[in-house]
């Protein structure tokens, strides 16, 4: 729960607290809360210019780098790193935490142009295939650029533990899921098996980032990114399989409501988000499919939505009885990271 100066001021009006204490707690919090990421122009400043820098060696890489070669691209790969840590210690000496995190990113983003650049100049580069096709197109040969990468980002990650860090492994991880399904095709498109592979990687990659969560919550939040982007590969895999079978639906649609009772009980609103569009897809494959001509349908639908809505009013008002009785039943760092979320 975020904590305003109004609210402080009004809980002194109230009488709760002196006004120099709501004042030298205002200050307090500040100053706690100078590292964490969030909405000001000063860090949106500083996203925008590390977003900008990153996908200037990515996402936007075109074929002009390619006439430096192979040992070209590896040198400037290398000189960009230097220069990405060096701005990074130096940020990181001013205790600018979010740049200092932004840069050593940076530096992580460089390693798929590095590794390329290194198998062009060795000469085993497979195909006729550019740097810029990597975030575009499935290849089973991006691998030894994205287990490069993950072993840099891991690295660099465990030295600097800048929570930013992990958006480039969570990405990789991402990436890594359909090229080892490419992998096992043999190139094909076997979008059956490239959709079952998707959603046990996601699936693989959220317990990761529930470990990375538990092992992280006396700290900052190092699973933001693992979530997003194994929540994505799971949930696509998942809302992509087919089947005839309204059971199969239906499972789908409970899968979808855990997935939002799981994002609530552990503070991760992507769980929700995800979770609650695959539950209105359920619903309106039934509006169109199942209920389509029944005049009740929608008169039920809504009497289950009120009832949904008295349902949070009655968790309102017994959350916390509850919540404390259900918690004796959970192991003590599952408890504390719930803590930390309340």
């Amino acid at each position: 729960m975020k904590v305003t100066r109004q609210q402080l001021t009004n809980a002194a009006s109230a009488n709760i607290i002196s006004a120099q204490q709501a004042d030298d707690l205002y200050q307090f919090l500040q100053t706690q809360d100078q590292h964490s990421a969030r909405f000001s122009f000063t860090h949106v400043l500083y996203y925008l210019g590390g977003l900008v820098a990153i996908g200037a060696m990515t996402l936007f890489m075109n074929l002009g780098w390619e006439t430096f070669g192979g040992a070209g691209i590896v040198f400037i790969s290398l000189f960009y790193a230097a220069v990405g840590l060096l701005f990074s210690h130096r940020f990181a000496a001013k205790n600018l935490i979010i740049p200092a995190g932004i840069c050593a990113t940076f530096v992580v983003s460089l390693t798929p142009l590095a590794i390329y650049g290194l198998q062009q100049w060795l000469g085993v580069w497979p195909d006729d295939s550019v740097y810029r096709d990597y975030h575009r197109y499935i290849q089973w040969h991006w691998l030894y650029m994205e287990l490069g990468t993950l072993a840099v980002g891991c690295a660099i990650a465990w030295k600097y533990k800048y929570p930013f860090l992990m958006m480039p492994i969570a990405v990789t991880l991402w990436y890594m899921s359909m090229d080892i399904a490419a992998m096992l095709t043999g190139g094909d498109y076997d979008w059956e098996l490239r959709k079952l592979v998707s959603m046990y990687s996601g699936l693989l990659m959220i317990g990761l980032a529930f470990w990375v969560d538990i092992r992280s919550r006396h700290s900052a939040d190092y699973a933001f990114w693992v979530y997003i982007f194994g929540v994505m590969a799971f949930w696509g895999g998942l809302s992509l399989q087919h089947s005839d079978s309204e059971l199969s639906k239906f499972l789908y649609f409970c899968i979808n409501l855990l997935m939002i009772f799981t994002g609530v009980l552990i503070v991760r609103r992507v769980l929700v988000v995800f979770g609650a569009i695959g539950s209105c897809i359920y619903l309106g494959h039934l509006a169109s499919t199942i209920f389509r001509d029944s005049w009740l349908f929608p008169i039920s639908l809504t009497a289950i939505g009120l009832g949904i809505i008295y349902l949070g009013v009655l968790w309102q008002k017994h959350e916390r009885d509850i919540t404390t009785r259900a918690q004796r039943f959970l192991p003590r760092p599952l408890r504390e990271l719930l803590a930390s979320r309340n």
